[in-house]
């Protein structure tokens, strides 16, 4: 029963977005002003990595909100009462797609005609993908840099189309924005020095996998694609036979999922005579809190890095 009234409070409330939205084309009540005192473009992203970057690149033109903070599931999200009002004020939307908010994309698909909704993830190439083995599109796209800012990319080109008088102030953010990017590459080359047989990362669930095709490393996840995904003995069994295989010397916990899984690993293996630490915690679907520095699209990139690096190196420069 507590689920098929859940269900029916969602058909709700989307009914209640979308009502809203057709009735209130205008982007709502006002809100801030930059310091020529215009106001800033209402701006709303589903995930961080999103809105934090976009913040960066909109500087005093745009207000940024993203509905889903540190140690949410975006792949289990639902739409609250309280975001209604945030998605119909909204004069620009911003989201993953490519099936991360799963239970959000009739409400995105139900406004695009009130103001302009863009799922970034859909401005790259279908080759540019990854899938999983039956055929699922992975949507962790913000772990390849490269993709990354070419969907980012997308999503300023839709703010310059949004307000052409601000084309030029994006622009020359997102170029200084862009080179904060490539330094980070240059950074991330560090990852060549594991040695190849150490490359195995081990996660809580299949979300690493454009990071590991980035920097040439197996990646293993309990879970699949999605936090949905069930996690049987089997799974567990295979990824200790992998920790055994190749000496893993850590495994990984993630920040927006419950570290039961990765524990069980851990155990198992000791049973069986193989010691495997805990890495430490990575950021996978969801970033850090806002104001620190994880809580930034580049400095949750730099963490899990460096945390990769450290594990698997046992903290070797």
């Amino acid at each position: 029963m507590g689920g098929s009234t859940q269900k029916i409070w969602g058909l709700a409330l989307f009914a209640m977005i979308i009502l809203l939205a057709a009735c209130n084309s205008d982007g709502g009540a006002s809100g801030e002003t930059n310091g020529s005192g215009e106001e800033k473009i209402k701006v709303l992203t589903t995930i961080a990595q999103i809105g934090e970057p976009l913040s960066e690149i909109g500087g005093d033109r745009v207000e940024v909100e993203s509905l889903m903070g540190p140690s949410v599931d975006p792949h289990l999200y639902n739409p609250t009462q309280s975001d209604i009002a945030k998605v119909d004020e909204a004069e620009v939307i911003f989201y993953n797609g490519l099936n991360l908010e799963v239970n959000m994309v009739k409400v995105f698909d139900s406004i695009g005609d009130s103001k302009p909704v863009l799922a970034i993830g859909d401005s790259l190439s279908e080759d540019a993908l990854l899938h999983d083995e039956d055929g699922a599109i992975d949507p962790h796209i913000w772990f390849d840099l490269d993709l990354w800012e070419a969907a980012l990319d997308a999503a300023v080109e839709e703010l310059k189309a949004y307000s052409p008088e601000d084309a030029d102030y994006f622009e020359e953010n997102k170029t200084q924005y862009f080179a904060e990017l490539e330094e980070l590459k240059q950074e991330a080359e560090k990852l060549a020095d594991i040695p190849e047989s150490g490359r195995v990362l081990v996660t809580a669930h299949d979300a690493f996998g454009y990071f590991g095709r980035m920097h040439d490393m197996e990646v293993i996840g309990l879970q699949g694609l999605s936090t949905e995904d069930e996690i049987g003995i089997s799974d567990i069994n295979d990824t200790i036979a992998t920790i055994k295989e190749y000496q893993v010397p850590a495994i990984f916990v993630e920040s927006s999922i419950n570290s039961s899984s990765i524990e069980a690993v851990i155990e198992g293996a000791k049973s069986e005579g193989v010691d495997v630490e805990l890495g430490g915690e990575l950021f996978s679907d969801a970033m850090g809190s806002p104001g620190s520095e994880e809580g930034t699209y580049i400095g949750m990139y730099r963490h899990n890095m460096n945390t990769i690096y450290d594990a698997l190196t046992g903290g070797a420069e």
